[in-house]
């Protein structure tokens, strides 16, 4: 009877949303007798883990810093629960300042920034991260490095948010002017056409073409931090740009320069980037949680990932998700796939 008993009494966990992390996110877990015999624990990779809100059936469990692994177990007394799978990033780079995505090249080495205030002058621009996580600096000498794309050719653009030029960065790390006079630089994206979208702190989308003519190509609202570009498989440009409302919205721009609303609702969304299928992901608030806000192609959106402090995201092409802080780099195995360049 007694062994009838403890297996009724044994914590089971129904679900856990969002099912992939980074430290200090906020996982929330769903399930039965998890105050049966005592007041519940949470393990997260054999690593105790800080709890939020506890019932009976419900946990908030935070994310430790020490969590390296996603094996998450509820345990209430001497019984516990099965294993439950979460994907929990583990940190790979820190001492960077990116304030927006980080670039992924084809080989999956990755580049990110140290942008440091305006007009601030760090001893490295630009560092580059290879696929055993060793980083070490790219480029030099260049001042607050805002936005990183990639275009067919391997080639890196970096725009700068001080002198409002792009630049074009060799794979050696050889650095030229490609375009002057893109007011405050933040955000870029290419196009199909291989068209490079810029978009300017005031609230202006440049496009340049192939042969650097330079147009205006859509407005919008000033932005109290930096504009963040994406192109989906609609060929819509998808930007972001937070304001000082908490209830910002993605946009979308038509080839011709018409902009809409493509889902109204978060709070200070940055980064953003499209997996394989059409998906977007942008770096936001969502409901009071702060992580990365996935939205299918009927902008239906749902928290994908939790975690403090992202600007910005990017997939590799071993279906990973790299995930950049204000002052550090993640990697998150969560099996997706990202869009190739356009």
């Amino acid at each position: 009877m007694a062994t009838r008993t403890e297996a009724v009494q044994k914590p089971r966990i129904s679900g856990v949303h969002p099912n992939a992390a980074i430290a200090g996110g906020d996982l929330q877990i769903r399930g039965s007798g998890f105050a049966a015999g005592a007041h519940p624990t949470v393990s997260i990779g054999e690593e105790p883990a800080h709890l939020v809100v506890a019932s009976d059936s419900h946990i908030v469990v935070r994310v430790p810093e020490t969590a390296t692994a996603g094996d998450l177990i509820v345990a209430s007394g001497n019984a516990q629960s099965d294993v439950w799978e979460t994907h929990v990033g583990i940190q790979i780079a820190d001492s960077l300042h990116p304030v927006a995505n980080p670039a992924i090249d084809a080989e999956g080495n990755i580049f990110s920034t140290f942008s440091g205030s305006r007009g601030q002058k760090s001893p490295v621009s630009i560092y580059k991260i290879d696929t055993n996580y060793s980083a070490r600096p790219f480029v030099t000498d260049l001042m607050n490095p805002t936005g990183l794309a990639f275009d067919r050719a391997g080639i890196l653009y970096v725009s700068s948010r001080y002198d409002g030029i792009i630049y074009q960065v060799t794979p050696t790390g050889n650095m030229s002017v490609y375009v002057e006079g893109m007011g405050v630089a933040t955000g870029m994206a290419f196009d199909s056409e291989e068209n490079l979208y810029v978009g300017d702190r005031s609230g202006t989308i440049f496009k340049i073409s192939r042969s650097r003519q330079i147009y205006v190509f859509a407005t919008l609202e000033p932005s109290i931090a930096a504009y963040h570009l994406a192109f989906g498989p609609d060929d819509y440009l998808y930007v972001t740009g937070p304001t000082t409302s908490s209830f910002d919205a993605v946009h979308r721009v038509a080839h011709t320069g018409e902009v809409e609303v493509f889902y109204r609702g978060l709070g200070r969304p940055q980064g953003l980037a499209f997996d394989a299928t059409g998906r977007l992901y942008v770096a936001a608030s969502f409901r009071g949680s702060r992580g990365i806000v996935r939205l299918d192609s009927a902008a239906e959106p749902d928290l994908f990932l939790s975690g403090p402090g992202i600007v910005g995201l990017a997939f590799t092409p071993s279906r990973a998700l790299v995930l950049a802080t204000h002052n550090a780099l993640y990697r998150a195995d969560v099996g997706v796939a990202g869009r190739p360049l356009p």
